[in-house]
């Protein structure tokens, strides 16, 4: 890897390298796919407590209860 080159072996003087933007750059402004991103975030996270509510109206008993089958009934008897 190469060293980094000093600002007085360029020739450079502080009053032109502060007239340089540098690195910092504006950030990007938000478009219309980050807004998408927060809705389906949004719907995720209400999509799970309306589970959660559901799940608590059974007490959070995810077993099906074994149901014994129905009697056979016949016409010809």
């Amino acid at each position: 890897m190469s060293r980094p080159r000093s600002a007085a072996a360029r020739g450079a003087s502080g009053a032109t390298r502060a007239a340089r933007p540098g690195v910092f750059v504006q950030a990007p402004r938000s478009d219309i796919y980050v807004a998408m991103l927060g809705i389906a975030l949004g719907a995720m996270v209400l999509g799970c407590l309306l589970l959660l509510l559901v799940l608590n109206r059974y007490e959070f008993k995810t077993k099906a209860a074994a149901l014994t089958p129905p009697a056979r009934t016949s016409l010809w008897a």
